[in-house]
């Protein structure tokens, strides 16, 4: 769940050719699948709670599986009766039918980036010499499997070019396997590294670093709970069998102990975290290649909630950025001969903004900051004096500044939500950024949608940022559909992006609201542990203050209004469902932690203990009973209509989660609301393919459409 390169951010919104009816006759009463309960009671200090349905969470049992091909038997025959499904995906595939890149990125003479020509299942990686040169597939993952499910992860190019190495995943499952190939000939050499999970590529020499785990006992993928994950050096040529091991701690087996080496390759770096422990920070230790040290000397020894991230290596000193004694970040130069705290010099201070980001290229730090949830970008000399700043076309979202200390120019990437994601280039020397690629999209004018962000008060009076987007020419008139999205969790900032998936609900007179909960990295450390552990309440808070300023400001009304999240913010329209289930008509809970007294015996879940806290405490136990999704469904209430997605591949929040959540809601809900769940196969914590993300979306969209009561006219 903590992974930046992981951000969820579903559905939509707008304003044109809006049909209200009454529902059709697609809404007779459902009969869903009969789930038994069994007697079983967990204790929490003192307290009895029922799990009636621990019995989901066995995804290998015969019962199971006779559940899940049940429950979808009754969500498609729902979803099939809606008029104009067919006429949805198809207007998804048209929008999504566009050309798509990645920003490039250099190695030695080559190129790299992703292309995506508009509907492939994956995008394909593409090589070329030079920014002129002629593009060829370097790796195509459409080709790997008959599904398309297969994806690329993990990429990385050693330092002389000759070799690239690659992870591959299948079926939406986060495990990756490794592999390696020359890059001159494209030729795929017998490398084949296997179990590998939050880890990078760090090359050394004719091989690299990298983390892995011993693999599952097979069928308990979903179970295995992940843990004692080791370092290893991985020489090109040999098998894994040959790996040296070069850190390991058996004694604290839920540790994520990452490596990376500097550019230079002087220094090998190692992070050790522990969020297991409810620690949202890490150590940070280094060795001195260069000197044949074969020990790690620590830079920080103890994991506290303070974050260090190498950035670079200065002349034999490292420039390190953190959030110790500065929630919002900070960059100082270490000096390994003089490694005392005290002598850690401040290269960039603190500022009032949260420090987004630092990359060092060319011989100069770029450095991101938040002003308002929209990204800063600053030129710094390598010794911290700011040179300029990088001017974007508008407020809105940039990311990449990447690079080598030999490059001239750097790439990124900006975008928001009426503006798709466009790359540019900036050149160092003359510090101008010019358009380097531009995606078209076929009938979309960004000037027909307004962008507009407010701030609201929530419960105790914190004021929350929120963006609304729709077609021009919106009247307040409190019946216009909208559709709420949330996340607030994990220090993940909900930033302002480009979907062209929400255009199909855009054009049919959706608001689309984006509130910036706590939770949220959007102002730092502060905002983040606001909406954490024992104060989780403040973001649910934070959303129901968002749905209720909609409403009062007649943007929309309780018979117009939807909701959605995904993963973390799952469990937020989860928990928001059980405490306002009077303020919303449609529920989207998609992937949710629904179960948080359990969420801890899972796969990867101990990993989220940082954030939420855990059941096994009896202070933090308290804190998460009186909100949990599954244990606060209450008997009798009348609930919206609700589609809680999932899919047998997820191993990061196991669908066990939505399950019995679903199974629950069913038994309780009392009105005549669908309560359904749509269980995907062959995809994981987010579609695993381009038809996939389409189909769901396709669902997802009709359902909201349907019981908002809306015929879309496209």
């Amino acid at each position: 769940m903590k992974n930046r390169t992981f951000r969820l951010r579903w559905l939509v919104v707008g304003v044109i050719g809006l049909a209200l009816c009454a529902l059709p006759a697609v809404a007779e009463k459902l009969h869903y699948p009969v789930a038994k309960k069994v007697d079983h009671v967990d204790t929490y200090f003192g307290v009895k709670v029922a799990d009636p349905y621990r019995w989901l969470e066995d995804e290998n049992s015969a019962e199971t599986a006779e559940w899940v091909q049940q429950e979808n038997k009754v969500t498609f025959g729902y979803l099939e009766k809606i008029p104009y499904r067919a006429e949805v995906k198809d207007r998804l595939e048209k929008l999504y039918n566009y050309p798509k890149y990645t920003a490039p990125s250099r190695r030695g003479e080559y190129y790299f980036f992703s292309k995506n020509d508009g509907l492939q299942n994956q995008s394909v990686l593409y090589i070329q010499k030079g920014l002129t040169g002629t593009p060829e597939v370097f790796i195509d993952p459409n080709a790997l499997s008959k599904d398309g499910t297969v994806r690329l992860g993990a990429f990385s190019v050693s330092k002389d070019a000759k070799y690239a190495a690659y992870g591959l995943s299948s079926g939406g499952s986060d495990w990756q396997e490794y592999h390696v190939m020359e890059v001159a000939t494209k030729k795929p050499l017998a490398d084949d590294l296997k179990w590998i999970k939050s880890s990078g590529v760090a090359w050394q020499g004719e091989g690299f670093y990298y983390s892995r785990y011993d693999a599952p006992e097979k069928g308990k993928e979903l179970t295995f709970k992940n843990e004692n994950q080791r370092v290893y050096y991985h020489k090109i040529g040999t098998t894994q069998a040959e790996d040296q091991l070069i850190y390991q701690d058996p004694a604290n087996p839920q540790r994520f102990n990452n490596a990376q080496t500097s550019e230079d390759q002087r220094f090998l770096i190692l992070s050790v975290s522990e969020r297991g422990k409810g620690k949202d920070g890490n150590a940070l230790f280094y060795r001195d290649l260069s000197k044949g040290q074969k020990d790690f000397t620590p830079i920080v020894a103890e994991i506290s909630n303070d974050r260090y991230h190498v950035v670079d290596d200065v002349n034999g000193k490292l420039l390190v950025e953190t959030t110790h004694k500065a929630p919002n970040g900070r960059v100082f130069l270490f000096d390994p001969a003089n490694p005392a705290e005290q002598n850690w010099k401040d290269v960039i201070s603190e500022k009032p903004e949260p420090l987004e980001g630092v990359s060092s290229v060319g011989g100069k730090l770029f450095v991101t900051y938040l002003k308002d949830v929209t990204t800063r970008a600053y030129v710094y000399s390598r010794d911290g004096k700011l040179e300029n700043e990088i001017k974007f076309p508008g407020l809105g979202s940039a990311g990449g500044f990447g690079g080598r200390k030999d490059d001239t120019m750097v790439f990124y990437t900006f975008s928001s939500f009426n503006f798709p994601p466009t790359i540019y280039r900036y050149d160092i020397a003359t510090q101008k950024s010019s358009v380097f690629r531009a995606p078209e999209i076929p009938g979309f004018k960004p000037t027909d949608y307004e962008v507009k962000q407010v701030f609201y008060r929530s419960k105790d009076g914190t004021q929350v940022p929120m963006f609304l987007v729709y077609k021009k020419g919106l009247q307040l008139n409190g019946r216009n559909p909208a559709l709420l999205y949330g996340y607030g969790g994990f220090n993940i900032t909900t930033s302002p992006n480009f979907n062209s998936l929400r255009l199909a609900l855009l054009e049919q007179g959706f608001v689309y609201a984006s509130a910036n909960m706590r939770g949220g990295g959007e102002y730092g450390e502060k905002w983040h542990h606001a909406g954490m552990k024992l104060e989780k309440q403040n973001v649910f808070d934070d959303f129901i203050a968002a749905a209720e300023y909609l409403i009062t400001n007649k943007y929309t009304s309780v018979e117009h209004l939807a909701m959605n999240g995904a993963s973390n913010g799952g469990l937020l329209v989860g928990a928001v469902l059980n405490q306002r289930p009077d303020l919303f008509k449609v529920a989207v809970p998609q992937v949710g932690v629904m179960d948080m007294l359990r969420f801890q015996k899972f796969t990867i879940g101990w990993n989220w203990i940082a954030d939420y806290g855990s059941s096994d405490n009896p202070e933090e136990f308290k804190a998460i009973y009186k909100y949990s999704p599954l244990q606060n469904i209450g008997d009798g209430a009348k609930y919206p209509a609700t589609l809680i997605t999932t899919a047998d591949h997820d191993d990061r929040v196991v669908p066990a989660h939505s399950f019995k959540y679903a199974a629950t809601l069913q038994a309780k809900n009392t009105s005549e609301n669908p309560i359904l769940i749509r269980i995907d196969t062959r995809s994981g914590h987010g579609a695993s393919n381009t038809t996939k993300t389409i189909e769901q979306t396709a669902d997802i969209y009709s359902f909201v459409f349907y019981n908002l009561g809306i015929t879309p006219k496209y």
